[in-house]
């Protein structure tokens, strides 16, 4: 009877009523709370941090951070998958909870292993955890197509967004606390608070599956038999010449992004030698700035095109990516912080730009009817850029870590002599510098693709100064000031207010959308 009413509860529904669509929206939206609180506690920079104290090398952390790019050709086998079982809610939840499950043993590897032994079974266990997170993935995005209605797809994906963002930010500023807290009442044994990140990490991603196990799936659509071939879903965008070019652009940039990305955390520890928290505010006040300014390029992007916003975006982050090799003079001076302060911020706004952008562009460049082939290929083929990028940015940064190109200006009179460098670049400087060349040369592929609406990079930069002052004097007032000082709670309940009513239709009719970029 247990076995026959569960198999009954996983079921697909012939038809899904309305109360169970509006029960699933906001099902959704907590489920992304937790499943971001994972992210946060048991990625970015804890990550790096709990890698580096198991005597991680720059290869290691390039590997690292190549694993869950590369994972995602397991999309591919995936579809198959999908299509021959017909049940995206049992694979989405089978795959999901056992990937989730390998975080328990990386969270016992101080207790069980040692030395290179731990190193190991975290880069395996990760690769096991992301490879499975992508046949979930896969499962979910089909299933929340067919779910939700396309009308309000781009409003409850968004807030969904917001609400976890604001959200995991405060989670990862309290691990970031609780990990300084644990180092300096446990002197020695540092790595052991790692364990305990990652074990509260395990609680949210079981706390996510119970929620979403309650979301009612609809029945796949027959697809008349027809197979899916993998060569031509990979090979018909290629014949397009405009997304053709593309898919150069956003594989170099990818390139250049995931080369230098992931040696930032590990920079700022090592050489700059910040604290945990310092580094976890850091990367909290890029995130914040980034959900402030993520609405402003929305709108720049409706009014102009998604070529225009990549071009201002695109170089600004470049920047950032440089600007790093100057808070080293060869060591550290009275600006190392401001700068550091200023490369977060502006990486954050630019950021913004870039991810919406590319996203954006990549879905409207592709003809109706074929998005799904056109997005799995940008999927793929930008994320093996991505997983390679990092492995060579693991081989780089251990070639030039022991390597140095300084430039001095001197002046000598006979009381004194005045000595200051002009360029001064070691160890991880030259990898910013190579993800920097390689970044605008992906920005000239980008002039060869064609976008209606396009416009000069000097009047979408006009209208975001003018967006930014205008965000910044509606902060200046007091209800503004109130907004951001309750920052999450209020991107919270804003979020949950603001998702849709519910609707009056009696049957739901299913519109063809384009794939969801989001992984389980």
């Amino acid at each position: 009877m247990k076995a026959k009413s569960l198999a009954h509860f996983f079921a697909p529904r012939s038809e899904v009523s309305e109360q169970e669509v509006d029960k699933g929206i906001r099902l959704i939206a907590w489920d992304g709370v937790c499943t971001m609180s994972m992210g946060a506690l048991a990625g970015g920079v804890f990550l790096v941090a709990f890698a580096l104290s198991l005597g991680a090398s720059n290869f290691h952390i390039g590997l690292l951070a190549a694993i869950p790019f590369l994972a995602q050709v397991f999309q591919i086998p995936a579809i198959y998958l999908v299509e021959k079982v017909r049940n995206r809610k049992a694979i989405c939840l089978g795959f999901s909870a056992t990937s989730r499950a390998f975080w328990i043993l990386i969270a016992l590897i101080p207790f069980l292993f040692w030395g290179t032994g731990g190193l190991t079974v975290l880069i395996i266990s990760l690769f096991l955890f992301a490879a499975l997170g992508a046949v979930s993935g896969c499962s979910w995005n089909s299933w929340m197509r067919d779910l939700l209605p396309q009308n309000i797809l781009g409003s409850v994906f968004s807030r969904r967004l917001m609400l976890a963002t604001g959200i995991a930010l405060v989670i990862t500023l309290l691990g970031g606390f609780f990990i300084d807290y644990w180092g300096n009442h446990y002197q020695g044994q540092e790595i052991y608070g790692y364990s305990i990140l990652f074990l509260a990490a395990i609680i949210f991603g079981l706390i996510g599956e119970e929620i979403f196990i309650r979301i009612a799936e609809p029945q796949m659509e027959d697809n008349k038999g027809k197979p899916l071939s993998p060569l031509k879903l990979l090979t018909t965008p290629l014949k397009d010449k405009n997304f053709r070019a593309l898919l150069i652009f956003l594989s170099f940039w990818s390139f250049a992004i995931s080369l230098a990305a992931p040696f930032f955390t590990v920079y700022m520890l090592v050489r700059l030698e910040f604290s945990l928290s310092m580094v976890v505010m850091l990367s909290v006040l890029s995130q914040v700035v980034n959900i402030l300014t993520v609405r402003i390029w929305g709108r720049l992007s409706d009014r102009f095109s998604n070529k225009s916003i990549l071009l201002v975006s695109g170089p600004l982050f470049l920047i950032c990516i440089v600007a790093f090799t100057f808070t080293t003079m060869p060591e550290k001076h009275f600006l190392t912080l401001p700068i550091v302060i200023a490369i977060h911020i502006f990486s954050g706004i630019s950021l913004a730009g870039v991810t919406l952008g590319a996203s954006n562009i990549a879905l409207k460049l592709s003809p109706k009817g074929q998005a799904t082939s056109y997005l799995a290929a940008n999927g793929v083929i930008t994320s093996l850029a991505a997983g390679v990028a990092a492995l060579i940015g693991g081989s780089i940064a251990l070639f030039f870590a022991t390597r140095e190109l300084s430039l001095l200006f001197q002046w000598a009179e006979p009381a004194r002599e005045i000595s200051m460098y002009a360029i001064n670049l070691k160890g991880l400087d030259f990898l910013f510098i190579i993800a920097f060349l390689i970044g605008l040369y992906s920005l000239y592929r980008l002039a060869r693709v064609k976008e209606e609406g396009e416009v000069t990079e000097r009047i979408v930069a006009y209208e975001l100064a003018a967006e930014v002052a205008q965000q910044m004097k509606n902060l200046s007032t007091v209800g503004g000031l109130r907004q951001l000082t309750s920052f999450p709670l209020y991107i919270a309940r804003h979020s949950l207010r603001s998702l849709p009513p519910p609707r009056r239709r009696k049957k739901r009719r299913r519109a063809e959308t384009p794939d969801i970029d989001q992984v389980s």
